[in-house]
């Protein structure tokens, strides 16, 4: 019989998966401007590839998103981090944008499969310590994917193979990790019905996910915003080619994000939302004057106040509804959230290639995109203030 590894290092081991997948996920921005130099990638085919992964998570939320409330965590696990070295090693032998978009699908199956599962075993091993995990990991893996593959791309040789490989080698070794687990919950009838696609929410938090949903929507879409149009805003402002400045508008969004996560973690939920609706008004706007203005220094400093409503959004809506739900029903609220997420992160990305192209380019679309996520935010903020607040002691 195999070892088991003590509780406090399998919730550091889940907390790392996450900061992974999502680092995977991305990995490729910085690699948007060599795949445009081999492949001649056009902004509709940027916006698709950032799109379609998005698209990969949402089917995987949706068909399995409540699995390992049923089949356990680790078992479900398991197929992701397969499913995981599989998009790695696509990436690794793609040759033109068509594997590129295969693999980007199977990484984004993968990510939604794991998501639930992670994010519901850290709060079975630890409900206080879990909730603030699946806050600030998905900010970290984000910031560290976009950071460490620029670097990787501008330093390192062989820049669309190596990332793919350091984070192939660290996937596999997290598997044999999730081998080493305890399962942190029963085995319960109904795997089969949990696969027909269904958002149903235990009464306890269907208000309180009401009330977060237009918030996540909002910092996602400005996610989506930094992932697909980021790059080439940047190399417009800067003037410069550098690979690794490819990724950095999404590093400091992310990165931002996740320090204003640790900041903020002892505020009351529906501060920190109202904060983070009030955070990404301002860093959207300042943004928005920068590009009018071509200077860079301001586009990162809107930037960098952006994060602070992506953190506390995201945040704020995370620590609303997930400490509501009990053990079996974890995986599938959590699922919810990252649905409502992932579709604020996805559409208008894929919209934005399409008007980049069709319609007033690059820097027009960057400013109705940026206009958007406000009202959005602005809507968000609105129905947090005309909802009562919940009694003291209900929401974590």
């Amino acid at each position: 019989m195999l070892p088991r590894i003590p509780s406090g290092a399998a919730f550091c081991l889940l907390a790392s998966i996450v900061v992974t997948f999502l680092a995977g996920s991305s990995a490729p921005t910085p690699l948007y401007a060599v795949y445009q130099a081999e492949w001649g990638f056009t902004p509709i085919a940027t916006t698709a590839v950032f799109g379609v992964y998005a698209l990969g998570v949402l089917v995987a939320l949706l068909t399995l998103g409540r699995l390992s409330d049923h089949l356990g965590r680790r078992p479900v696990l398991l197929v992701a981090i397969v499913v995981q070295i599989v998009a790695m090693v696509g990436f690794l032998t793609a040759d033109g944008v068509g594997m590129l978009v295969v693999s980007r699908i199977v990484q984004g199956l993968s990510t939604g499969a794991a998501v639930g599962a992670v994010g519901a075993g850290m709060l079975d091993i630890d409900r206080r310590r879990g909730t603030f995990a699946n806050a600030v990991v998905p900010g970290v893996g984000t910031a560290l994917g976009a950071l460490v593959s620029g670097l990787v791309v501008q330093f390192l040789p062989a820049p669309t193979h190596l990332v793919y490989v350091l984070l192939l080698v660290l996937i596999a070794a997290q598997g044999v990790g999730v081998l080493l687990m305890r399962e942190t919950v029963s085995r319960k009838a109904g795997a089969v019905a949990a696969l027909v696609p269904e958002i149903r929410l235990p009464r306890a938090v269907r208000g309180p996910f009401l009330a977060a949903a237009p918030v996540l929507v909002a910092v996602w879409a400005l996610a989506g915003f930094y992932g697909s149009l980021g790059p080439a805003l940047v190399r417009d402002l800067t003037g410069s080619s550098s690979l690794a400045l490819g990724g950095l508008a999404l590093f400091v969004l992310a990165g931002v994000a996740a320090l204003s996560v640790v900041l903020l973690r002892d505020v009351e939920a529906r501060t920190v939302m109202l904060t983070g609706g009030v955070a990404l008004i301002a860093g959207v706007g300042v943004t928005l004057v920068a590009i009018s203005a071509e200077s860079a220094t301001g586009f990162f400093i809107g930037t960098a106040i952006a994060g602070i409503g992506f953190g506390s959004g995201f945040q704020g809506g995370i620590r609303t509804v997930v400490p509501l739900a009990a053990a079996h029903e974890r995986a599938g609220v959590l699922s919810s959230l990252y649905v409502v997420s992932y579709l604020g992160l996805g559409v208008p990305a894929v919209v934005a290639g399409f008007l980049v192209v069709n319609v007033g380019g690059l820097l027009d679309t960057a400013r109705e995109y940026g206009a958007a996520v406000m009202v959005l935010a602005a809507v968000a903020m609105v129905g947090l203030l005309a909802r009562r607040p919940a009694p003291a002691g209900v929401a974590a």
